[in-house]
């Protein structure tokens, strides 16, 4: 069995599409607010169509083996400042759980950037019928766009 679903997360940030953009395609400014979980952490980024990240950690739950994660992204378009569109899987103990599609829009306001993420996913692996790993995905990207707003502010010095 899989289970598509489709969640879209929009975000203001108050500072101007060149700023959000640059903080996803410079790795310095992307390693602060884009990491998994764990310890033993790495993360690599090639900014350009064609290109992608990868990113693996260890994480050990409270009362859980420790699971080996791994992120590993493609890009597919990038319209600087305006889209990013790529696609990526997440892999848990050797094991692809699910895929995506990504597409981040920068949209200028009059006192920052409208954030839009739109991601469309596809479960391979999942417990009873998805539900708590779609709440466990959205919530951190939740959390990463957190991040995000937080790195930005470093880096603005707002």
């Amino acid at each position: 069995m899989v289970r598509h679903d489709t969640f879209t997360i929009s975000r203001h940030l108050g500072v101007p599409p060149g700023e959000v953009f640059t903080a996803f395609a410079d790795t310095a400014i992307r390693k602060r607010w884009f990491r998994l979980p764990g310890s033993g952490a790495s993360y690599e980024q090639d900014f350009r169509v064609g290109g992608g990240e990868t990113a693996r950690s260890t994480f050990t739950g409270l009362d859980t083996a420790p699971e080996l994660l791994e992120y590993r992204s493609r890009y597919i378009d990038i319209a600087g400042p305006q889209r990013i569109v790529y696609g990526y899987e997440a892999v848990v103990d050797g094991e692809l759980r699910w895929t995506s599609l990504v597409t981040v829009r920068f949209d200028a306001e009059t006192d920052g950037t409208r954030l839009e993420w739109t991601e469309q996913v596809t479960f391979l692996r999942y417990q009873g019928d998805g539900s708590v790993e779609l709440a466990h995905l959205r919530g951190g990207s939740v959390l990463r766009l957190n991040g995000l707003d937080v790195a930005l502010r470093g880096v603005s010095g707002r």
